[in-house]
């Protein structure tokens, strides 16, 4: 019988991390990054959501702080997905473009 011994908490240590751990890796997409405004499930709030950003989540996580400071709003991450909240589809279009990414415009 094989012993287990793969350590995972340690008293003198603490949490110990597994060295198998991979890079965070981005998201798979077509490199089209697609704006659009939402409001089903929100009782009528419009909300902007960004899709597509081939970035890993740290960073969009970044990106997502720069344009809630530009719109002058809140917003948040979920699912590789940037929730912006009111209807800021023509800002958001500007600065992703200036930043070098191809947009399009989503949705109605």
């Amino acid at each position: 019988m094989k012993k287990n011994t793969r350590l995972v908490y340690s008293t003198d240590k603490g949490r110990i991390k597994s060295a198998d751990t991979a890079p965070e890796a981005s998201p798979a997409g077509d490199g089209i990054v697609r704006i659009r405004r939402e409001t089903s499930g929100r009782k009528g709030n419009a909300v902007t959501t960004i899709s597509g950003v081939p970035l890993p989540e740290s960073e969009l996580k970044t990106l997502a702080k720069k344009l809630k400071q530009n719109c002058g709003s809140g917003g948040s991450v979920k699912n590789s997905v940037i929730e912006i909240q009111g209807d800021h589809r023509e800002t958001i279009h500007a600065l992703l473009t200036k930043a070098g990414y191809t947009v399009k415009m989503a949705g109605g």
